[in-house]
């Protein structure tokens, strides 16, 4: 699948601000089962762009502008091919019982591990034993926690915020894919799954039947030794497919949100983020 996508993002300020730096993590990553061919950032105020890959791989794009202005626009479009993940997937196996050995793995370690939004607290793990149901092999144990969520969890906007961390979900069961992302990861990593944050888009076409559809999205990869990284939504309770647009990983949002930056100056803004995909073949 042939996919172009522009991802608009618009701050407004109450008061001109200045010395703005800036992070924006939305190039498409090329591998396996997706290339990304087209990439092209426009910021305004107009700045000179960098660009490096972060510790997790990921392209970034940095930029200031240290003049005073009133609003920032960051415009980001890609055409990318997709490609559905590989038959057998349904049969990936590992067993529970030998995950210790991926505390060993460099690429694993961090996706084992708390970070900032992400808790490993007791009531973590006792949530995560209650959906695994004692499953003896990681791969199913980490769709029974996927589908645990999806069942027991009200996906709803406005109910949580960026900054909302996934202890405060799972006392509410509500929010959006960010904090359903954020909840697996927990309970995958209690469980001794490494298991890492995605950020991207998914495609669903004019229909509207799966959630954060046309929009920014969030999902989850899994480890799996002789597997690699499966991709898993408990948003909509499915693996990944053609459908879904990787950007960036890391171990939660704030490794892999697509801007991110500061600035000097009045802290009243007003953000306006618009998304449009389009098949192309």
């Amino acid at each position: 699948m042939k996919l172009q996508i522009t991802h608009r993002t618009h701050y407004e300020y109450g008061s001109p601000v200045s010395e703005s730096f800036n992070e924006a993590r939305l190039q498409p990553v090329t591998h396996a089962g997706q290339v990304c061919h087209q990439f092209l950032l426009k910021v305004l105020p107009a700045t000179r762009l960098r660009h490096y890959r972060d510790f997790y791989f990921n392209w970034v794009q940095y930029f200031e502008v240290p003049e005073p202005h009133a609003a920032l626009s960051v415009e980001a479009t890609s055409v990318v091919d997709t490609a559905p993940p590989p038959a057998g997937l349904a049969e990936a196996v590992f067993p529970m019982r030998r995950l210790d050995e991926c505390l060993r793995l460099e690429s694993c370690y961090d996706f084992l591990q708390k970070s900032l939004g992400v808790s490993l607290d007791v009531a973590v793990w006792k949530l995560a034993q209650d959906a695994a149901g004692g499953e003896t092999d990681a791969w199913q144990a980490a769709l029974a926690v996927m589908r645990f969520i999806h069942r027991g969890f009200t996906y709803e906007t406005g109910a949580t915020t960026v900054g909302t961390h996934m202890l405060e979900v799972i006392a509410t069961r509500r929010g959006v894919c960010q904090d359903f992302a954020h909840v697996m990861l927990g309970m995958c990593r209690t469980l001794k799954i490494p298991a890492r944050y995605v950020s991207g888009y998914l495609y669903n076409g004019p229909r509207d039947e799966l959630k954060g559809a046309q929009a920014s999205h969030a999902w989850v990869e899994v480890f799996l030794p002789g597997h690699g990284w499966l991709a898993l939504d408990p948003t909509n309770n499915q693996p990944a497919d053609d459908r879904y647009v990787k950007l960036a990983v890391g171990r939660d949002y704030t490794d892999a949100a697509p801007v991110r930056g500061s600035f000097k100056g009045a802290a009243e803004q007003r953000l306006d983020v618009s998304l449009e995909i389009a098949r192309l073949a």
